[in-house]
């Protein structure tokens, strides 16, 4: 079966894609982990919320508690936002935007 040559869209928009999800992510990540240290009264705002990887595992951390459900909130709230803005290949962005995530994470 051949592709029509108006269903894939070109690369310019792809790129155009990727960027408006990945400014949508970090943007959600941000509201939502300052909104969690306010919840979790933590004394001060960490700007590095989205790449922090290095606090200890423990419920009783406020501040880990804090990194995991802004990461939770945020990547359920960023697929509904995806979903509405793109209407298609939601998953495709999804999934690029969390290895472009990782990939970050793990460089910093």
């Amino acid at each position: 079966m051949a592709f029509q040559s108006g269903s894939v869209p070109g690369i310019k928009i792809i790129l155009i894609h990727l960027l408006l999800c990945l400014v949508t992510f970090y943007t959600v990540y941000y509201m939502i982990g300052s909104i969690c240290s306010g919840a979790f009264r933590l004394d001060t705002f960490d700007g590095l919320i989205p790449f922090e990887f290095n606090t200890e595992p423990s419920h009783s951390n406020p501040k880990y508690l804090v990194n995991l459900l802004s990461m939770e909130l945020t990547y359920f709230t960023s697929g509904l936002l995806f979903a509405a803005l793109l209407k298609r290949w939601v998953w495709d962005y999804a999934i690029t935007v969390t290895l472009v995530h990782v990939a970050l994470t793990s460089v910093g």
